[in-house]
C-alpha cells in the first residue's frame, strides 16, 4: 500500500508539471536617460518639505487641514488598513490550523444489528447492560498544516506585502496629488481677486473718460454718440465683475471640498500675487524620480506583485501535502469522559494531491497571471516615461514662462501709458474718441493676460514640484 502511495504520489508530480509561457516580458529601464537637461546635478528640490517650498502661511494652512479631514485621502487610508490584513491573513495561511471542540449527543441502533447486539451485552462492567441510546461525549483538540514545499503559500504573503506596500504609495501619490490641486486653486483665487481689482480700477478709468466726454458735449464739442459709446463700455466692464464675483465664490467652494469642510472664505493676501516668484528649481537625476515618484514606486510595487502571483499560479500545478492530526476524550458517560488511556483518541494523516485531469481552471489561472504580469511591465514603463517627460515638460515651460512675463509686463506698462496719452489728445481734440475706448480695451486685455500668466508661472511651479515627486514625504 505504501509502494502504491508513492507510485500515486509520483505519478502526480508527472502530470501536474506546468506548462510553458507562450510570451514573456522584462522590464527595461536602462534606455532612461541619465539627465534631464545639460546639468547633472544631484542637488533635487522634491527633497524640500511641502511646507518650505509653499511658503505662504494661509496655503500652508489649508494643505495641512486637508492631509486630515480630505474624505479621500481617508478613504485611501482604510485601503491600506483592507491590505495590512491582507498579508495578516495571508500569512496565517501557511502557519499550522489548531483549534478545540466539544461535543454531545446520542444514538439508537438496531437491536439485531453486530453493533447493536455488541452493545447490548459489553459494558464497562460484566453483566451490566448497556445504556440504550448510547449517549456520546467528547472533547479535543485538532490542528492542520499545509507544508508549503513549493513556497506556493509564501509567495501569495509576499504578493500581498507587496500591494500592501502598493498602496501606502498610492496614499503617497494621493498626498501629492491633493497637495498640487490646492495649491493650483489657492494661486487661482489670488489671480481673480487681482481680476477683479483691475475690472474695478479699469471701471473708475472709464467713467473719469466718460465724464469728460460728457463735459465736451455740454461745450458741443462731441456729438452724443461718444458719450453713449462711453456709457455702453463702462456698463460692459462693470458686467464682468459679476462673472468674476462668481468664479471666486466657486473656486473658494472648491478648495473647502478638498480641506473637508462646508463652505466659509478663504483667508489669504491677494496683495502678494504679483510678487510671487518661483524659486530656482534643481530637477536632480532621473534616477531620484524612480526614487522620489509615489506612482513609479507603486508601478515596480505592482509589477513585483505580479511576478510572485505567476509562481503562485505556477505551484498549483505541483502536488500539495497536507498533514492533519487530533488529540481528545471520548466516552459515553461522562465519569468516564477524561479517562487516559481508554477515553484517549488520537490521529495523525498525511495526504498528497496534485490535478490531474482537467486542469483547464488551474491553466486559465496561471496564463492570466502571466498577462497581467506583462501588462505590470508596460504599466511600470510606461510610468517611468511619463515622468520623465513631465519633468522635461515643466522645466522647458518655467523657463519660456519668465521671458512671456517679462515682455508681457512691458507691453502692461506701455499701454497704461497709452491711456494718459490717449486721454490728453482727445482733450486738445488731437485724437478719436474710439481710439481712447480702444487703448482701454487693450491695456485691460494686457493686464488680464499678464495675470494669466503669472498664474501659468505658479501653476508651473506646482507641477514641477508633483513632477519631480515632491509633497509626500514627512
Amino acid at each position: 500500500m505504501k509502494k502504491s502511495l508513492v507510485a500515486a504520489a509520483v505519478a502526480s508530480g508527472l502530470w501536474a508539471c506546468a506548462p510553458d509561457l507562450a510570451t514573456t516580458k522584462t522590464e527595461n529601464t536602462e534606455v532612461v536617460p541619465d539627465r534631464f537637461n545639460d546639468v547633472q546635478d544631484s542637488t533635487n528640490t522634491a527633497d524640500i518639505a511641502w511646507q518650505d517650498y509653499f511658503n505662504d502661511p494661509y496655503l500652508t494652512a489649508l494643505i495641512d487641514t486637508a492631509l486630515i479631514n480630505n474624505q479621500e485621502l481617508n478613504i485611501i487610508l482604510q485601503e491600506i488598513e483592507i491590505a495590512r490584513f491582507e498579508v495578516r491573513a495571508k500569512k496565517g495561511e501557511y502557519l499550522p490550523s489548531v483549534g478545540v471542540g466539544a461535543g454531545a449527543g446520542f444514538e439508537k441502533v438496531g437491536r439485531y444489528t453486530p453493533e447493536g447486539a455488541s452493545e447490548a451485552t459489553t459494558d464497562i462492567k460484566p453483566g451490566k447492560a448497556m445504556p440504550d441510546p448510547v449517549p456520546e461525549l467528547g472533547i479535543g483538540a485538532y490542528a492542520t498544516w499545509e507544508i508549503d514545499v513549493w513556497k506556493k503559500l509564501r509567495n501569495a504573503k509576499k504578493s500581498a506585502v507587496k500591494r500592501y506596500l502598493s498602496t501606502i504609495e498610492g496614499k503617497n501619490f494621493m498626498v501629492t496629488h491633493l497637495i498640487a490641486e490646492i495649491a493650483h486653486s489657492y494661486y487661482e483665487l489670488l489671480a481673480l481677486d487681482n481680476q477683479l481689482a483691475i475690472v474695478r480700477q479699469n471701471i473708475e478709468i472709464q467713467s473719469n473718460a466718460l465724464e469728460i466726454v460728457k463735459q465736451q458735449q455740454l461745450a458741443s464739442r462731441v456729438t452724443a454718440l461718444p458719450v453713449r459709446k462711453f456709457e455702453a463700455e463702462v456698463l460692459g466692464t462693470k458686467s464682468l465683475q459679476y462673472g468674476i464675483q462668481q468664479q471666486i465664490i466657486e473656486m473658494e467652494n472648491k478648495i473647502n471640498f478638498l480641506v473637508g469642510r462646508y463652505p466659509q472664505p478663504i483667508e489669504r493676501n491677494a496683495e502678494v500675487f504679483n510678487g510671487l516668484v518661483p524659486d530656482m528649481v534643481y530637477a536632480g537625476i532621473p534616477a531620484q524620480m524612480l526614487d522620489n515618484r509615489p506612482d513609479i514606486k507603486q508601478a515596480e510595487l505592482e509589477l513585483a506583485a505580479a511576478k510572485l502571483d505567476i509562481q503562485v499560479a505556477k505551484a498549483r500545478f505541483y502536488p500539495s501535502i497536507g498533514i492533519s492530526a487530533g488529540i481528545g476524550f471520548q466516552a459515553f458517560n461522562p465519569k468516564y469522559l477524561i479517562k487516559s488511556p481508554e477515553s484517549l483518541l488520537y490521529s495523525l494523516v498525511g495526504d498528497v494531491s496534485a490535478p490531474l485531469i482537467n486542469r483547464n481552471a488551474i491553466k486559465a489561472t496561471y496564463f492570466s497571471a502571466n498577462a497581467k504580469q506583462i501588462q505590470a511591465v508596460f504599466n511600470y514603463e510606461r510610468a517611468i516615461l511619463k515622468g520623465y517627460i513631465d519633468v522635461i515638460n515643466q522645466l522647458s515651460n518655467i523657463s519660456n514662462l519668465e521671458q512671456s512675463y517679462a515682455l508681457k509686463q512691458q507691453e502692461v506698462e506701455t499701454l497704461n501709458e497709452s491711456i494718459v496719452i490717449a486721454t490728453d489728445l482727445f482733450k486738445s481734440a488731437r485724437a478719436d474718441y474710439m481710439e481712447v475706448l480702444m487703448t482701454q480695451r487693450d491695456a485691460l486685455s494686457s493686464r488680464f493676460e499678464l495675470v494669466e500668466t503669472k498664474i501659468k508661472q505658479l501653476n508651473a511651479k506646482v507641477n514641477v514640484y508633483q513632477a519631480l515627486g515632491g509633497g509626500w514625504k514627512e
